[in-house]
């Protein structure tokens, strides 16, 4: 679709390597972002993302 038209998931790589993130990260978030939208209003599984998250953001912390 035209940029104007949403029609998906946009994730700015740019913040990603900023991190530090690599390919496996990258897969990784793929990977969590594709789990929350399997199963979207299940707590169980979105407190197991933000789990995953938090571990993944802990080892690679924003610049400052």
């Amino acid at each position: 679709e035209k940029p104007m038209v949403t029609s998906g998931v946009r994730i700015g790589t740019p913040a990603m390597t900023t991190r530090g993130f690599k390919e496996e990260e990258a897969r990784q978030t793929a990977h969590l972002v594709a789990d929350v939208l399997d199963k979207p209003r299940d707590e169980a599984n979105l407190a197991a993302v933000r789990a995953k998250v938090a571990e993944l953001t802990k080892r690679f912390p924003v610049y400052r």
